[in-house]
Formats: structure tokens, C-alpha cells, sequence
């Protein structure tokens, strides 16, 4: 009930309005996000590095309600592209939600847009992971993905939600061509006859979804680049230590080397696993938000964790 609630407040504008003019919101958001300036966020990026971490960026926005928003944010990608690219050394990459770039608006819109931020990424020798978002766009985001694809680019990977039925079938799918794949288990507020109401389901399912990831990256003999910018197939992406021990489980049972998947996991949370993981040898990566839009991101936090909500609590009675 509780995470329902959060989540209808993640997309209501008048919450939005009344949370972001309190101080102590932002105190309390500033730990699950990385600032509101590209700078910050790329000093957020090197830190990590320097702990044995890589980073993939996202400038936080989604539902642009304009032509002209979606060009703005494409402009605001563009942005942190070129950064990575002045910064040979950052070992870094970036993440976008389509629905920031235009996929709300026009699917045409979306896909030049798409394409554009591709061959951008592809000039400063990075890699774009698509995000995946709530199953009205789900066809709509695989469908572009696989018609950029078509067009020759390879530098882009996807994601999937384990809540979700049809993951299975996703994940074969895009499994089988090799696609760079993000495995979570799912952040928005779906009905029953989309998703697994139950964790454990999920949970199982995320397990099956693992095997899958890393039998293929097995199969494609694939390697995080040195530069730590292009992942293998699987990139593990949670914080719930029992999934990352049965992935670990099965790619040592599996053969697969530790460079053959990767571990990613939010900023600001759980840093003392994201650290013994990359003691272990293990390529980490840390999903790294920053920018004005951080609210709605914000939210669906809080919605995943009670912890995170007694935090903002804490930081409302700090004043």
C-alpha cells in the first residue's frame, strides 16, 4: 500500500511541486543523487573510478510534454557524452529513459532523437544503456531499440524488469542477439496481469533471468572493454545480496569469468557492497543521477526501501 502511494506520488505534479520547495527534501535526496550540475556528477564519476568503481551517467527527466523539452534533453545527453569523451580516462557510460527524449510525444521524434544520442556516444567512444520504463512503453522501447539495431549501431544495451511475465520472453530474445542487458527487478506500480504480485515470484524469476543472462554471455565470449565502458551481456543490477550471490554462484558453476558479467547497483546505496565486490574482482558499476528532474527518481527510492524513508523523515525533524 505504502509503495503504491509513493509511487502515485512520483508522478503527481502537484506532489512534485510541494516536495522540491522544501529544503530538507533535497538534503535528503542529495544522498541518492549526485548533484544538479554535469561537473558534480563527473567528479562523483572519478571518485568512484578511483575506487576500483565504474559509473554509468543519467541526467534525470522523463515525460517531456514538448517537442522542444525532448530536443533539450537530447542537447543535456549530448552534453554528457562529450564530457565522458574529454575524459579519456573517466570509465564511464550513460543511461536514458525514452520517454525523456521524446517517446510520449512521437515515436519518430523519439527514434531520431535515439539516433542522434548513438552516433553522438559512438564519436566519443561510449555506450548508451537504454532504461527501461513502465509496460505502456515497454513494445514502444524495444521496438526503437531493435530498429537502431538494424541500423548498425551496437554501442546501446537495454534493460529488463523481472516483476514483469513477459521478461522471460524479452530476455531470450534480446539474449540471443547478444544484447547488453540491465536486470532489475522493477521500480513502477504495475497490474496484477502484468506482474508477479508476490517477491518471491519475482525474486525466482530474477534468478531465471540471471542464468539466462550469463549462459549467453558464455556463449558470445563477452568481456567488460578495458576502458570499463562497453559491459558483457548480464549487468546484475540490485542490492539484494541473495541475488548477487546466486548470480555469482552460477557463473563460477557456469565457467564464466568475473569480466564476463558485471555488478550495478544505485548511488548512495549499500557502498560497502559495491566496494567488497570490486575487491573481489568483480567489475561494479554505479548508476549515477544528477540534474533539476531528480524528483520523480526520488520517490520510486523511497518507494523500494522503508529505511530510505526513515531518512527523510530523520531529515524533515533536522529541519
Amino acid at each position: 500500500m505504502l509503495r503504491s502511494f509513493l509511487i502515485y506520488l512520483s508522478k503527481a505534479a502537484w506532489a512534485q511541486k510541494l516536495v522540491t520547495n522544501w529544503g530538507f527534501a533535497w538534503r535528503t535526496a542529495s544522498r541518492f543523487i549526485a548533484g544538479t550540475k554535469l561537473e558534480e556528477a563527473m567528479r562523483v564519476v572519478r571518485e568512484l573510478n578511483a575506487k576500483g568503481i565504474n559509473a554509468t551517467l543519467d541526467h534525470l527527466g522523463e515525460h517531456t510534454n514538448t517537442p522542444e523539452e525532448a530536443q533539450q534533453a537530447t542537447d543535456d545527453i549530448f552534453a554528457t557524452l562529450d564530457a565522458l569523451g574529454a575524459d579519456s580516462a573517466a570509465r564511464g557510460n550513460v543511461s536514458i529513459k525514452l520517454t525523456q527524449i521524446g517517446l510520449g510525444l512521437d515515436e519518430s521524434l523519439c527514434a531520431q532523437n535515439l539516433e542522434r544520442i548513438l552516433a553522438r556516444a559512438k564519436q566519443n567512444n561510449t555506450f548508451v544503456r537504454i532504461d527501461i520504463e513502465d509496460t505502456p512503453y515497454t513494445d514502444k522501447t524495444i521496438n526503437i531499440y531493435y530498429a537502431l539495431r538494424e541500423k548498425g549501431y551496437e554501442n546501446v544495451g537495454m534493460a529488463v524488469q523481472s516483476y514483469l511475465y513477459r521478461a522471460e520472453a524479452d530476455t531470450r530474445r534480446m539474449a540471443q542477439d547478444a544484447t547488453p542487458i540491465r536486470l532489475v527487478k522493477g521500480a513502477y506500480k504495475e497490474p496484477p496481469d502484468k506482474a508477479f504480485p508476490k517477491k518471491a515470484d519475482v525474486d525466482a524469476n530474477y534468478d531465471l533471468l540471471a542464468k539466462i543472462l550469463i549462459d549467453a554471455s558464455l556463449a558470445n565470449d563477452t568481456k567488460l572493454s578495458n576502458d570499463g565502458r562497453v559491459p558483457p551481456i548480464p549487468a546484475i543490477a540490485s542490492h539484494d545480496e541473495k541475488r548477487i550471490a546466486f548470480a555469482k554462484s552460477y557463473a563460477e558453476k557456469a565457467g564464466l569469468p568475473k569480466n564476463g558479467l558485471e555488478f550495478q547497483m544505485l548511488y548512495g546505496i549499500r557502498r560497502d557492497l559495491q566496494e567488497s565486490l570490486a575487491k573481489e574482482g568483480y567489475p561494479v558499476r554505479v548508476y549515477v543521477p544528477f540534474g533539476t528532474h531528480w524528483y520523480p527518481y526520488f520517490m520510486r527510492r523511497l518507494a523500494e526501501r522503508p529505511a530510505n524513508i526513515w531518512f527523510f523523515v530523520s531529515n524533515f525533524f533536522k529541519g
